[in-house]
């Protein structure tokens, strides 16, 4: 009865791993967001290689500096970034994400009709402080 016991229990203790690992690989791509209007987790192909699911990479994005990354923006703020962004270069925006890179807090990334890339920076108050040329990417 010993061995039937012990038996059953590992093969529980084995299927609660398995349902267990479903279920943080499933939130771990969810791209779940918080109420301050910044993903929680960077969606699935954030940071991947360039040319990866969505094109991102580390010299396009979600690149750290001084011990802060830059994360992907959602809700409100991302719809007011990415208004703001095309309000001053009308193209395609790639993504909206925080910046770490200068003193405005947000930016966007917009890939112009000609295959130009571009980066607008945008303030707190949703204006936009700066337009960089971004360096094309074989």
């Amino acid at each position: 009865m010993q061995g039937i016991r012990t038996k059953l229990v590992t093969v529980a203790a084995v299927g609660a791993a398995v349902v267990g690992g479903a279920a943080f690989a499933n939130a771990a791509t969810s791209g779940s967001t918080s109420t301050n209007g910044q993903a929680a987790a960077p969606p699935a192909g954030y940071g991947a290689p360039q040319g990866g699911p969505q094109g991102f990479g580390p010299s396009k994005g979600g690149h750290t500096v001084n011990g802060r990354t830059e994360t992907p923006l959602s809700g409100e703020t991302a719809k007011k970034v990415r208004a703001a962004a095309l309000a001053k270069v009308s193209s395609t925006v790639e993504r909206v994400e925080t910046n770490v890179d200068s003193s405005a807090p947000y930016e966007a990334h917009i890939r112009k009709a000609d295959g130009s890339e571009v980066e607008v920076q945008v303030n707190r108050d949703f204006s936009v402080s700066a337009v960089n040329d971004m360096p094309s990417h074989p």
